[in-house]
């Protein structure tokens, strides 16, 4: 593929968005001097925070001589500079790469491939992670009184996610995750 679908593939696993969401980025919603990307949620039309980790903002800075000066302002260009990445390419790729997009992976699975192994295994509590992954989370009292964003939290966490990733590609122990029967 192109290196603007590779580094989407790369940093999909990072942010762990929905994939509709990346491929949409917009450089004007991106501040890489701050470590954030701010977006509206497809599913409830809210504004979202992404705090980026160092290898994250390093995938985007290399991608930026490639698309940051075209007019339309998408970070995961497509085929025409207009238009932002094709909704199939991410998932296009995982299968030129040999992954059973029907099996194995999905763009989408890096959603609860993250909640799991940052919840069970890195020990982040659920209200953080769902508050990475742009869920509604209703306490007690309700949504209208959970003004929480938990920045601080995630922007460790998404650090220690980008980490822990690392790791993996460089040969740590890899955990297995079962998908549901």
């Amino acid at each position: 593929g192109t290196p603007i679908v590779a580094t989407a593939i790369k940093l999909l696993p990072m942010v762990f968005c929905r994939p509709g969401e990346l491929r949409t980025m917009r450089w004007e919603d991106v501040d890489l001097d701050r470590a954030q990307w701010r977006y509206i949620v497809s599913k409830t039309k809210t504004e979202h925070l992404v705090p980026l980790s160092r290898q994250a903002v390093a995938l985007l800075r290399d991608l930026h001589p490639l698309t940051g000066h075209l007019p339309a302002g998408w970070v995961f260009v497509g085929r025409a500079p207009t238009q932002p990445m094709s909704d199939a390419a991410i998932n296009a790729a995982y299968r030129r790469l040999g992954i059973d997009t029907r099996t194995e992976l999905t763009g989408h699975g890096w959603r609860s491939v993250a909640r799991t192994i940052l919840h069970e295994h890195l020990g982040y509590e659920p209200a953080v992670i769902e508050h990475q992954l742009a869920h509604a989370v209703p306490d007690a009292l309700g949504t209208s009184y959970n003004r929480t964003k938990f920045l601080k939290q995630r922007q460790q966490m998404m650090q220690a996610w980008s980490d822990y990733l690392d790791k993996l590609k460089a040969g740590a122990e890899i955990i297995p995750i079962r998908g549901a029967a």
